[in-house]
């Protein structure tokens, strides 16, 4: 039988591709740049030619390289898979989990549900990081995130998806705006709007939003070439009078509108909502830990708690 490659050796390659400096790979390996450069050679005398190019340009990738790398991150998460499913054995929602969560859920569900979850699993370790849908789903691929707190409708191919709860659209406003006079609004009043302000293109909100008003896409002049980063900048500048935008309910009951005088009016019944869900590997194991993490972060269990 051919000698085979080590978990280590494949990690130190990972952390290699990842800092692109042996002395930075090495400390998020937690061993020195001897034993790294060391390990490196003799994975590279295992495949029998050379995998890294180390020169002036600094770390540089073979073909094979880049193949072995490639091959080597799903062996790791493989195996952290493994070691996961003899931990949850022992207990549930123990040690350390890797979330993520988008910015426009973050901030107004996690206070409460993060409590919630130290109260009930007291030895879980919760890691978050904060970012785009598209990069947090891509992380929970590549084994980098055990999870990720999203907002559907979006593509998750290949990802288990359990939905936690309904999140309607409301429509914001300051009291004087024409349409802060409704009780609701339809689909076709939000068309006609020609002030709406939304986040800029990249974050979900933005596209869900524009499913609340039954647009495929942003008509000419909705925008005015007036676009928000954040979910607070958008509403200062709701607050400012420079427009009116549409919000999740959870971010107002959240305290999104805190200190200002804006108004939030519902919309209609059969107007799309977003849809709060928590997405994971198909293959981790022990899905029934994701269900009670995600039991944990619905906000239906605050109300219960």
């Amino acid at each position: 039988m051919n000698a085979l490659p080590t978990l280590r050796q494949l990690s130190y390659l990972a952390a290699l591709a990842e800092h692109r400096h042996f002395t930075k790979a090495a400390v998020a390996c937690h061993t020195t740049q001897s034993a790294l450069s060391a390990g490196l050679l003799e994975l590279e005398r295992l495949m029998g030619a050379r995998l890294i190019e180390r020169g002036r340009r600094g770390v540089l990738f073979t073909p094979l390289g880049e193949a072995v790398l490639a091959r080597g991150r799903a062996l790791l998460v493989q195996a952290e898979e493994l070691a996961d499913l003899a931990k949850a054995a022992k207990a549930p929602l123990s040690g350390v989990r890797r979330l993520g969560v988008i910015p426009t859920i973050a901030p107004y569900l996690l206070p409460a549900a993060l409590a919630r979850l130290r109260k009930t699993y007291p030895a879980l370790k919760l890691r978050l990081r904060e970012d785009l849908t598209r990069n947090l789903l891509a992380q929970v691929t590549a084994g980098e995130l055990e999870a990720a707190l999203i907002a559907l409708p979006y593509p998750t191919e290949g990802l288990s998806i359990l939905e936690l709860a309904r999140d309607p659209f409301l429509f914001v406003a300051r009291p004087d705006h024409p349409l802060a006079r409704q009780k609701s609004l339809t689909a076709d009043q939000l068309g006609q709007a020609d002030d709406l302000i939304l986040l800029e293109e990249g974050h979900c909100l933005r596209d869900h939003a524009l499913a609340a008003c039954r647009l495929a896409r942003a008509p000419q002049g909705l925008d005015r070439g007036i676009i928000a980063s954040g979910l607070t900048t958008l509403v200062q500048m709701v607050a400012s009078g420079l427009g009116a935008t549409l919000l999740p309910k959870l971010a107002i009951q959240g305290g999104a509108l805190s200190g200002t005088d804006l108004v939030a009016r519902p919309l209609a019944k059969d107007t799309p909502a977003r849809i709060l869900a928590l997405a994971w590997r198909a293959s981790a194991p022990n899905p029934q830990e994701f269900h009670l993490l995600a039991r944990s972060l619905s906000p239906a269990a605050e109300t219960k708690s």
